[in-house]
């Protein structure tokens, strides 16, 4: 039993739970997710079992995009809709969708954004959420994100004292989309909070391609879980691609450094490259060698 698996996360369970039901659904220990998604959002979890979870690393590092809203009026704890309210300013003044436009690409690009209070990011051996939860607020370095592209999928909605509309982002690693809610308020000059959030893409992988744990309890009832896992071949198809011969396949199970082939030197030295045999088995994940910038080194053998 190995695979990518992908699952459309419910409501109300957090990506470690996920995890633990499929350990028992599958009966096995090996299994491992691809990147936290909070216990309110749903979408799209790809989650790796057997061998697959060699590879956790590589899907994790893939871009994400989300369906998110914004509601502007009142800003949280939590920085969404669970937490306790925090600071109020009615919106008093008309929100215009130039205005909203103006805000989303303000914040397109490369960008500085701090991890908020509740979350697992880990400052002097603690999770912040730990220090939260104790009413402590500590110092957080800012880090270097990627916003791709920000769209606007709603009208304007007035609720009250409340202003809210829905975007879709695809953005790197490590963004919080629920911080990046609270930005676009101060671009507009209120206090906001994400309201509602979920991932519609992982990477390569769709919403549309997952399945619910109904689903998938069905599937391992009948024995056709495997069936629904994609190949460890398959999901590392986003990184580029090195085709070698059986003759050098060899060498690369044993770890052997490779010269740099044709074509791929336009890659930087944090780029990884897939390694496939003949048979289209992807053997192993190299980079750039680190002393030798001609050669690549394999960072993750993934067939011995």
């Amino acid at each position: 039993m190995e695979g990518v698996l992908l699952i459309n996360k419910p409501a109300g369970m957090t990506s470690h739970d996920c995890v633990a039901k499929m350990r028992r659904i599958a009966r096995t220990k090996k299994v491992g997710h691809t990147g936290t998604l909070d216990p309110d959002v749903t979408g799209v979890l790809p989650v790796c079992l057997g061998r697959a979870t060699k590879i956790v690393e590589y899907l994790t590092a893939a871009s994400k995009t989300y369906e998110a809203e914004v509601t502007l009026g009142f800003s949280t704890t939590t920085e969404d809709s669970s937490g306790e309210v925090v600071e109020k300013k009615k919106v008093d003044t008309v929100i215009t969708k130039e205005d909203v436009l103006e805000a989303l690409k303000s914040l397109t690009g490369e960008i500085d954004q701090v991890p908020p209070m509740y979350s697992a990011v880990k400052i002097g051996g603690k999770k912040l959420y730990e220090y939260a939860r104790a009413g402590q607020t500590i110092e957080r370095p800012s880090r270097k994100i990627a916003i791709h592209e920000m769209t606007l999928l709603s009208d304007i909605e007035i609720k009250e004292d409340t202003v809210s509309f829905r975007f879709k982002v695809q953005c790197s690693k490590g963004t919080y989309v629920r911080t990046l809610a609270v930005m676009i308020g101060g671009k507009l000059g209120f206090p906001a909070h994400m309201s509602h959030l979920i991932r519609t893409a992982s990477g390569p992988f769709l919403i549309d391609q997952c399945h619910t744990f109904e689903d998938i309890e069905e599937m391992a009832e009948e024995g056709r879980l495997q069936d629904i896992l994609i190949p460890i071949s398959t999901a590392l198809n986003h990184l580029p691609k090195l085709s070698i011969n059986d003759t050098l396949a060899k060498k690369v199970k044993n770890g052997a450094v490779l010269e740099v082939p044709s074509g791929f030197e336009q890659y930087a030295a944090e780029d990884s490259i897939a390694v496939y045999d003949e048979q289209g088995t992807c053997l192993a994940i190299y980079k750039q060698h680190p002393e030798k910038p001609h050669f690549l080194k394999p960072s993750k053998v993934l067939v011995i």
